[in-house]
């Protein structure tokens, strides 16, 4: 499984990456997590409200930071 965190580093942005790194190693789970900060890359995935979590290609979540138990979910944890 892929997930890249969509944010140009705002303090929400930066929220979200570091919870859903928090789930993923306190569940040991073999995801490869990056952030992607470039706005022109963020556009190719039609996101308009950061922070975004994207997983396998997909757009899951965009416009608010998620909690730790809606990350659990989307993980399937």
């Amino acid at each position: 499984m892929e997930i890249i965190v969509l944010g140009t580093g705002c303090a929400k942005c930066k929220t979200t990456y570091e919870t859903v790194k928090k789930v993923i190693e306190e569940n040991n789970l073999d995801i490869n997590l990056t952030k992607q900060e470039d706005i022109m890359e963020i556009m190719k995935y039609n996101v308009m409200s950061l922070p975004g979590i994207v997983v396998d290609g997909e757009v899951k979540i965009k416009g608010h930071v998620p909690s730790e138990s809606e990350i659990r979910k989307l993980l399937g944890v």
